[in-house]
């Protein structure tokens, strides 16, 4: 029983000791990490340029490509460009040399990653872009490496300690890596003019396609509008609102603008007043609350949630273009 004693007190002394430890560890993790992204950050200059210069002018794809975690990397890369505009894909070193270099054209722009510059699987692939006039650019942690001297612009990357020393496991280098990729990847993204709309083009699903959703990709227009003129007679209104099925109707003025709208709520208010031998102008609520086309739907659903409202009118410098309900917006998940 003494012996169970001594070890539950030491349990309680090396545990926290032992907790403390591992957080030291994890913080100095991340402060090198850091360090080595923020001397990469001061270390770019014209060869970043020239770089940005070739993807910027590749007719085709920009072929991103490296072994075991450089490789890992450059999956990512590849993936972020192609989702922000730049037409990318990742080629793996090895089946480049068995078959794979068909997929990389003259009209492409290869992207070598390789922190040692000296991966031998790499070589096919690099002597394929220099027999072909391939343009290629570098990541590498070694001025006169094989890859930096092959490349036609090389971006390297500072020498910085790895954040595991005893083995030099590639931490901060494929961070850093990681991180110039980004930073070639955005930079392109506001060269070409690369907008949201655009972005949303290539995330339809998901939470980031959902989010950038305009209300002009989800309203009812045309003949789908539920509209009507200030002078309607409110029979003639009602079997507007009935038929397209929006719960109200927007009432426009002599020059087309939308001076308001009767909805259910208006009629249910005017129902004991001769309620039809009155006219769309004498029922309708003005002022309605509206949204522009350009807005994001997320904005939409605030409004309708604000004012305990469930549709919206679309208007393009006073004019009715849309609608948008609800329920337009649950289905496309936006809540």
């Amino acid at each position: 029983m003494a012996a169970t004693g001594n070890q539950d007190r030491e349990a309680l002394v090396t545990g926290p000791e032992t907790g403390s430890s591992d957080l030291d560890s994890a913080r100095r993790v991340l402060r090198l990490e850091a360090e080595g992204i923020s001397a990469l950050a001061e270390a770019l200059g014209e060869s970043f340029i020239a770089a940005l210069d070739i993807l910027h002018g590749v007719k085709g794809r920009v072929i991103v490509t490296g072994m075991g975690k450089s490789g890992h990397v450059a999956h990512k890369i590849a993936a972020t460009m192609a989702s922000t505009g730049t037409p990318a894909q990742y080629v793996h070193p090895g089946e480049a040399s068995h078959g794979d270099l068909g997929m990389i054209t003259q009209a492409d722009v290869v992207l070598a990653l390789s922190n040692s510059g000296e991966t031998k699987e790499l070589r096919d692939l690099l002597e394929y872009t220099r027999r072909f006039s391939i343009p290629l650019i570098a990541i590498t942690g070694r001025a006169g490496s094989t890859l930096d001297e092959m490349a036609d612009v090389t971006l390297l990357l500072p020498a910085t300690p790895e954040a595991c020393s005893m083995t030099q496991a590639p931490t901060t280098s494929t961070t850093a890596t990681l991180a110039l990729g980004d930073a070639l990847a955005v930079s392109l993204l506001e060269r070409k003019g690369f907008s949201s709309q655009d972005f949303q083009v290539f995330h339809p699903g998901g939470k980031l396609g959902q989010s950038l959703l305009r209300v002009s990709d989800l309203m009812h227009k045309g003949d789908a509008l539920p509209i009507c003129a200030v002078g309607t007679p409110m029979k003639e209104a009602i079997l507007a609102i009935t038929a397209k099925s929006f719960g109200c109707v927007g009432v426009l003025d002599a020059d087309g603008l939308l001076a308001g709208v009767v909805t259910d709520g208006d009629l249910r208010r005017h129902m004991e007043s001769d309620l039809l031998n009155r006219r769309a102008g004498d029922v309708m609520t003005v002022n309605p609350k509206t949204i522009r086309p350009q807005a994001l739907a997320a904005e939409a659903v605030a409004v309708m949630n604000k004012y305990a409202i469930t549709g919206l009118f679309v208007v393009d410098d006073g004019k009715p273009v849309g609608i948008l309900h609800i329920h337009d917006c649950l289905r496309a998940g936006i809540v």
